[in-house]
């Protein structure tokens, strides 16, 4: 077992006691405030491309129009899921995935799988080491930056990373979501989708089953 994974397992289980009774009033606080279900689970690559399971809290409605369609992201995301997304509390189920070795505390976000053909041969470097909860992106701007910086950023990780750079980032995380800064990109609910490098990125609807948050 390596020195990042043992490092994982003791902080997670430390920490036991707190998170566990923190996710257990924000479920309640989810199924009051937007109904069932009060998760939302959404298969992502992780180590390798290799499809995993994630799971996190619900931050959006199931509002729809007359044809059946779900809205926009930014018509279903109430003013309590906002809240949820910019404490990052939405994220808290993520360190069962944390435990089971799908995730680690610190890494590239694990984004859609429909991105996978769209990375370039160095962008797709972001899948050399396991995703985390947060990252190097996410102390430098998290969703304030475009596509091409969020990727680098994930790419200078994997070429840096060491135990101490965790630890860096997991403190300056803490102050970032205390802070609530870098939340969304300018004008949208959430990320807009990546297209491609050399693709305009579209701002057209982004549901919450197509749309990545971090």
């Amino acid at each position: 077992m390596s020195c990042k994974r043992l490092t994982d397992l003791a902080l997670v289980l430390a920490a036991a006691p707190f998170w566990l009774l923190l996710l257990g009033v924000v479920a309640l606080l989810v199924r009051l405030k937007l109904g069932a279900p009060v998760l939302f689970r959404q298969h992502r690559p992780g180590w390798r491309g290799q499809t995993f399971e994630l799971i996190k809290f619900r931050s959006m409605t199931e509002a729809r129009d007359t044809a059946g369609h779900l809205l926009a992201d930014d018509q279903r995301l109430t003013p309590f899921g906002a809240w949820l997304r910019s404490t990052s509390l939405d994220e808290l189920p993520e360190l069962f995935n944390v435990l089971k070795g799908d995730m680690s505390l610190v890494g590239p976000r694990p984004l859609l799988v429909c991105y996978l053909d769209r990375y370039s041969a160095e962008q797709a470097r972001r899948h050399e080491v396991p995703p985390g909860l947060t990252g190097w992106a996410q102390i430098h701007g998290r969703n304030a930056t475009t596509w091409d910086e969020r990727l680098s950023l994930d790419v200078w990780y994997v070429d840096h990373r060491s135990l101490w750079l965790d630890l860096s980032i997991l403190l300056r995380t803490a102050w970032l979501v205390m802070s609530r800064q870098g939340i969304s990109a300018h004008g949208q609910a959430t990320m807009p989708q990546f297209q491609g490098s050399e693709k305009p990125q579209g701002r057209g609807q982004q549901s919450e089953r197509a749309s990545e948050r971090v």
